[in-house]
């Protein structure tokens, strides 16, 4: 039995590598779209550190907030939502995809349809926000211990992107159009992670530890950065695969529901 499970692991791990290598050589055939979007990704991201150094100037620390933990926080959501854009691009256009029957082609073939769908499309801007991170945890990493938080940090954060993101989208399972509501939290979400959770509070701070769970993109993770500790690494942990495994539970019910739109696809 154990022998099968590594089998099988072994070749959703070959069917992945394919997939993003293939994504990958596509991206290449379309090389100064892929710079321009990129490019563009990362100017984005350095005006709004520019923004933030303007205000640190002035008001050096901010509910215990430093232009330091400013830098980690938007390396952390730069990183987490920028791989989860790169390797898992449908994840933002899924709703879209139910809604218009284009499910169709994923559930004739043997590959897990939730996986297959999500790999197969890459962000070209997702690689701009990618280098964003790193050129921000060169400024403010120090050493091989900051590099495993950071990596830990990155990967727990975008898991909880890709499940919300998941159980969001599967909306459209119940109502059909949920284009709207996805996108709006989709924003919401990136928006209020580029944010100091501290500044938030009452009703406010509790929304985004719970319904848009912002606060536990990157702002748990500076926490965890700055006072490491097992009992918080383990809760955040436990709370990120809470949110995977809810989200391809709730697709599974949701595509029981699922009317075929009749396409008819060809891939190559």
């Amino acid at each position: 039995m154990i022998s099968t499970a590594v089998k099988k692991g072994w070749v959703i791990l070959r069917f992945l590598w394919a997939y993003w290598r293939a994504n990958w050589q596509g991206a290449m055939e379309f090389r100064a779209s892929f710079l321009a979007q990129a490019g563009a990704m990362l100017l984005n991201n350095s005006v709004w550190i520019v923004f933030w150094w303007l205000y640190f100037s002035r008001f050096p620390v901010v509910k215990g907030w430093s232009m330091e933990d400013i830098l980690w926080l938007w390396a952390i959501a730069s990183g987490a939502v920028g791989w989860v854009s790169a390797f898992f691009g449908n994840v933002f256009r899924l709703a879209h995809m139910i809604a218009n029957g284009h499910l169709d082609l994923y559930l004739t073939m043997p590959k897990p349809v939730l996986l297959h769908i999500l790999i197969s499309r890459m962000n070209f801007s997702a690689w701009g926000d990618i280098l964003f991170a790193w050129i921000l945890f060169a400024a403010v990493g120090e050493g091989w211990l900051d590099l495993v938080k950071f990596l830990a940090a990155q990967l727990l954060g975008g898991i909880i992107v890709l499940g919300v993101m998941i159980l969001v989208q599967c909306l459209a399972f119940v109502i059909g159009n949920a284009e709207g509501i996805a996108q709006q939290v989709q924003i919401a979400l990136i928006t209020f992670t580029t944010y100091p959770i501290d500044i938030f509070s009452g009703v406010t701070r509790i929304l985004l530890f719970t319904v848009l769970p912002a606060g536990l993109i990157s702002s748990m993770p500076v926490t965890l950065i700055r006072d490491f500790s097992w009992s918080l690494a383990l809760w955040a942990t436990g709370v990120s695969m809470l949110f995977l495994l809810a989200s391809v539970w709730l697709f599974r019910k949701g595509l029981r529901r699922y009317e075929s739109g009749n396409m008819i696809g060809l891939r190559m």
